[in-house]
């Protein structure tokens, strides 16, 4: 019998904040926008965070491994014409799939894309927080006279990250294309 399967950490997030809301004393209208524009977006970093988390550290760590194993490799002397040949092979690969790995992370710079998503992921949640909580800049009597803040500090996370991402994708295509950055 199959298991069922255990709810990500994103869906959870959504389906903890969906609640919250939803119990907020909000009009459908300003539930959409929290819903539509702050959590969506919320949980769309979130999943991009983990998915550059994740292909920053196999590459990562498919370069450490291989740094290490192909000096051993070449340091074995081995008198055996096949085995020294097959070492040969395998010392290549190995070397091979180091370079490899070190190309694409440079090439889709997957550690710097995960810590710029995690950076926003944690700003949007901060927010959202203090407004849930009617705290710091979102202190109000209610969640509706809070929210104009809220949806202008949202915006202009988003906004700033598009604009971080732009400016990112400018200087990667310079450098690709030999013209200076800047």
């Amino acid at each position: 019998m199959a298991q069922p399967q255990k709810p990500t950490y994103a869906e959870l997030l959504q389906s903890q904040f969906r609640e919250i809301i939803d119990s907020l004393q909000l009009n459908d209208l300003q539930k959409r926008f929290l819903r539509d524009r702050w959590l969506d977006q919320l949980v769309w970093f979130e999943v991009k965070a983990l998915y550059n988390q994740r292909r920053h550290y196999v590459l990562r760590l498919m370069i450490i491994g291989g740094v290490i194993i192909v000096p051993a490799l070449v340091s074995l002397d081995i008198s055996r014409h096949d085995v020294s040949q097959a070492l040969s092979w395998v010392t290549f690969g190995v070397s091979l799939t180091v370079a490899i790995a070190a190309a694409l992370e440079a090439f889709f710079r997957y550690g710097e894309r995960w810590r710029s998503f995690r950076r926003t992921t944690e700003t949007l949640k901060a927010h959202g927080w203090q407004f849930f909580e009617l705290a710091g800049p979102y202190a109000a009597a209610d969640h509706a006279a809070a929210l104009p803040a809220f949806a202008t500090q949202v915006e202009l996370l988003l906004q700033q990250d598009l604009e971080s991402f732009i400016a990112q994708a400018a200087q990667a295509e310079a450098v690709r294309s030999g013209a200076p950055s800047g």
